[in-house]
C-alpha cells in the first residue's frame, strides 16, 4: 500500500512539476515565426508603438521560445532586467548609456551587450535619441523591468 501511495504521489508531483514550469514560463512565445523582411530604418513614429511615458517607443516583430526581436526608438530611464539578457544593435542616434555602473559612448554600428541584472539605459543621446534592435533571451516578462535612480 505504502508504495502505491509512494509511487502516486512522485507521479503526481511529476505531473505537477512539469505544468508549473510549462505555466510560469518569462513570456508566452508565438508558435510560428512569419517570414517577411522589415525595413527598419524607414519606420517612425505610431509604426514603432505608442509611446510610453518616457518617449520610448517598442515594437516587438518576433517572440520564438527563446528570445524576441523588437526594434525600440527613444531614450529610456536607467533600468535593469533581473531575467533577460539583452543585446541592443544601435541603427541611429550617438550619445551616451549607462552600462553598468559607468557611462559608455554608443554610435550607429555599436552592439552593447548587457547580462541579465546588469543596470543600463538612462539615454544621453547628443542629437537625435537612439533608434535600436533590442534581442531579448528568453523572452522578457511583463514585470522584469526594474527601475534604477
Amino acid at each position: 500500500m505504502n508504495r502505491i501511495v509512494a509511487s502516486l504521489s512522485i507521479a503526481t508531483a511529476f505531473a505537477a512539476g512539469c505544468s508549473a514550469t510549462h505555466l510560469l514560463r518569462p513570456a508566452l512565445a508565438a508558435e510560428n515565426i512569419t517570414a517577411q523582411v522589415i525595413h527598419v530604418p524607414e519606420m517612425n513614429g505610431d509604426a514603432l508603438g505608442l509611446a510610453s511615458g518616457t518617449g520610448l517607443r517598442s515594437r516587438t516583430f518576433v517572440s520564438a521560445d527563446g528570445a524576441t526581436v523588437a526594434v525600440q526608438d527613444g531614450n529610456t530611464p536607467k533600468h535593469m532586467h533581473l531575467n533577460a539578457n539583452e543585446m541592443q544593435y544601435i541603427l541611429e542616434g550617438t550619445g551616451t548609456i549607462w552600462l553598468g555602473d559607468k557611462e559608455v559612448q554608443v554610435k550607429p554600428g555599436d552592439l552593447v551587450i548587457i547580462p541579465k541584472g546588469t543596470a543600463h539605459g538612462g539615454t544621453k543621446p547628443d542629437g537625435r535619441p537612439f533608434k535600436t534592435i533590442a534581442i531579448k533571451t528568453p523572452p522578457q516578462a511583463p514585470d522584469d523591468t526594474k527601475l534604477l535612480d
